[in-house]
């Protein structure tokens, strides 16, 4: 098995920054045509350049996804650039901390919103593509797609402030596990990447003044460091490719160890 994805076209939601920056631009160096995708537009423009019409194998579209028009156009903007979707990654997330006791806190909404919703619609959307681009193909041996999911270890961690990020991340796990049944007979494989502490741009905007909370982390973690968020897109790039053709429906950690130590020694930030 290969795990290339050279030639293949892969869209990545989240990708103005953190995690989702990363893994598109190392699927942009692996080979694979990349449609970087967020709503931050003044972000991926000074990834991509203001020039969007060029021939080369990034491109970028700028748009809300938890609109479900925007979600559409995605996929338009996608296949008139590139004919194909092939790998979709659905790294678009947020993280809030609330008070779990109050009634009137929309967290819990706002992240299944955000981190539920969104990738369970762009699934659907660019899946139904996948399976008609396969169907044209006529060619059962040949995998049609690959549907990554970024997920967290908050999802099987019970910290209260986090109530509403673990509901969500949660939530992530088991629609990946759905869709990867649902999908499997059209020959698109389902996972996700469930994470620890990655330095993206909300943590590192929370520990930026806060050396304890940096402590914390660090000392939960057997590894003893905070991830960067290059060191997912190996892995990403692992479940994206014929390499991991086997395997569907698996929430993959990637954590440094944390998870494998009692809940109360490690925050799941």
């Amino acid at each position: 098995m290969s795990f290339s994805i050279a030639g293949k076209t892969a869209v990545v939601t989240g990708a103005a920054n953190g995690v989702g920056l990363s893994v598109a631009r190392h699927f942009v160096q692996a080979g694979a045509n990349v449609m970087f995708a967020d709503m931050d537009e003044d972000s991926l423009v000074e990834e991509i350049g203001d020039n969007n019409n060029d021939d080369g194998s990034a491109a970028y579209f700028a748009g809300d996804l938890r609109e479900k028009l925007n979600v559409a156009n995605l996929l338009s903007a996608t296949i008139d650039r590139f004919d194909r979707v092939d790998i979709l990654v659905n790294a678009s997330r947020q993280m809030l901390t609330s008070d779990p006791l109050n009634a009137d806190d929309d967290g819990v909404i706002a992240l299944m919103n955000q981190n539920l919703m969104t990738s369970l619609r762009v699934t659907q959307v660019f899946a139904k593509r996948m399976i008609k681009q396969a169907k044209k193909e006529d060619d059962s041996d040949v995998p049609a797609g690959s549907i990554v999911n970024l997920s967290s270890i908050a999802s099987h961690r019970a910290q209260p402030e986090l109530l509403a990020y673990s509901i969500s991340s949660a939530a992530v796990d088991q629609m990946t596990r759905s869709m990867a049944v649902a999908l499997a007979p059209y020959r698109i494989r389902v996972n996700a990447v469930s994470l620890g502490s990655v330095m993206s741009a909300s943590l590192k905007s929370q520990i930026k003044d806060n050396d304890e909370l940096r402590g914390e982390i660090i000392d939960a973690t057997p590894l003893s460091r905070i991830a960067a968020p290059s060191e997912l897109a190996d892995v990403a790039q692992f479940l994206a490719s014929d390499g991991s053709g086997f395997m569907t429906g698996q929430i993959l950690t990637v954590d440094g160890g944390r998870s494998l130590l009692d809940a109360a020694e490690a925050p799941a930030h």
